[in-house]
């Protein structure tokens, strides 16, 4: 089992999960972040006084997926969330060892 964690525009939170509901992807958890990459830093003005931003409001994505879903679910992130311009995200795959479904106490992909 993986574990994937998409950082994303905010702008495409409703098109990503219509494409992974698509795909019958429904377990996610969804948070709102903020973070900084290459983007530059952006001059804004607060109160007539010019400020610099440098951090950014991002959506993190996670899902844990059984090994064979794992390539069709990130196709379908970088489908939905490239537009080509820095500040599109990333993501990061990492191996799950375990899964336990509290209510049930089932274990492995069944708690999936």
């Amino acid at each position: 089992m993986k574990k994937i964690e998409a950082i994303i525009r905010p702008t495409k939170l409703e098109e990503l999960k219509q494409a992974l509901n698509d795909l019958e992807v429904r377990g996610m958890t969804i948070y709102n972040v903020m973070g900084r990459g290459l983007q530059k830093d952006v001059k804004q003005y607060y109160r007539g006084q010019e400020v610099s931003v440098d951090l950014f409001s991002k959506v993190k994505v996670e899902i844990v997926c059984r090994d064979h879903w794992l390539e069709k679910i990130i196709a379908t992130i970088l489908k939905v969330c490239s537009t080509g311009s820095i500040g599109d995200g990333k993501i990061f795959v990492y191996p799950v060892d375990e899964i336990i479904r509290i209510s049930s106490r089932e274990r492995g992909d069944s708690a999936l």
